[in-house]
C-alpha cells in the first residue's frame, strides 16, 4: 500500500532549501505573539499519526519563466514519536505515493508521462520517503527538520522548516485523541534526484525548473485523551 508515513513535508516529502519570507508583524504585539512558544504542557508523549483530512503537501516549479506551475500530492501519510518535554528528540517518517499526484486541467496523457521514467519513475520508484534524522530548535515555535528523502531511487539530506501551530489533549465529546499541528517548507533541486529532463540550459527559462519549492500543512492526531477517575 501506497501512502506517505511524514512530515513536513515528503512531503512531504530539499537539499537547497529556502527558509519562509519573512512577514511584516502589523504591530510589535503581534510579532511578539508570533513568536510565542504554544502552550504544550497538556499535551501526551507518544505516538502520532498525521491526519488525512488535514494534510496536505503543494509544490511549485518555474515554467518558461511565466509562472509557478502549482501540483499536490493526494495520499500521503506520516508518523511521528513526539513529547513536547523533549522536541528535539521527536522522530518522523514520511511516505508520498507519487500516483497520487493532482494537476491543474491536464492534457490528456499528461498524468502518465509524469509517471514514467523521465520524471518519477513511479513503477520502479513506487514511494517517496523522508525519514527525519535531527531536530534543531530555530526559535519558541519552530525548528528545522533534517532527514534523509528518497525520490527516483536516490537518497539525499534534506531539511524542512518547520513551524509548530499548537494543539490540545483532546476534546471530551468532540475528539478523543490529542492533537497537534505543524506547517512546512523547503525546496530542492530535482536534478539532485536524477530528474533532470526538461531542465533549461545555462541562461535560458525555456524549460521546467530545477528548484522545487513545497509546503506542508498538517495535523497529526495522537494518544488517546486521558478520563478523569471520579473522586
Amino acid at each position: 500500500m501506497k501512502k506517505l508515513i511524514l512530515l513536513l513535508g515528503a512531503p512531504l516529502l530539499l537539499s537547497a532549501c529556502a527558509k519562509p519570507a519573512d512577514k511584516a508583524p502589523a504591530s510589535s504585539a503581534s510579532a511578539s505573539a508570533s513568536e510565542a512558544a504554544p502552550d504544550v504542557g497538556k499535551l501526551p508523549a507518544g505516538t502520532y499519526r498525521s491526519d488525512p483530512a488535514h494534510t496536505s503537501l503543494t509544490f511549485e516549479v518555474d515554467h518558461l519563466g511565466f509562472s509557478h506551475y502549482t501540483a499536490r500530492f493526494a495520499k500521503i501519510g506520516a508518523q511521528m514519536t513526539f513529547d513536547p518535554a523533549h522536541p528535539e528528540a521527536a522522530q518522523l517518517t514520511a511516505l508520498i505515493d507519487p500516483q497520487s499526484l493532482q494537476l491543474n486541467a491536464p492534457p490528456a496523457g499528461f498524468h502518465d508521462a509524469l509517471m514514467g521514467k523521465d520524471w518519477f519513475g513511479a513503477a520502479q520508484f513506487p514511494d517517496i520517503r523522508f525519514v527525519s534524522t535531527q531536530v534543531a530548535r530555530t526559535g519558541a515555535a519552530t525548528a528545522d527538520v533534517s532527514g534523509n528523502l528518497s525520490l527516483h531511487g536516490v537518497t539525499k539530506p534534506v531539511v524542512l522548516h518547520v513551524r509548530f501551530n499548537g494543539g490540545y489533549p483532546g476534546l471530551p465529546g468532540y475528539d478523543p485523541n490529542a492533537r497537534i499541528g505543524f506547517s512546512a517548507t523547503g525546496s530542492l533541486k530535482r536534478s539532485d534526484f536524477g530528474i533532470s529532463f526538461g531542465v533549461p540550459q545555462p541562461g535560458s527559462s525555456m524549460g521546467v525548473g530545477d528548484r522545487v519549492d513545497f509546503q506542508i500543512e498538517t495535523e497529526f492526531t495522537g494518544p488517546p485523551l486521558k478520563t478523569q477517575k471520579p473522586s
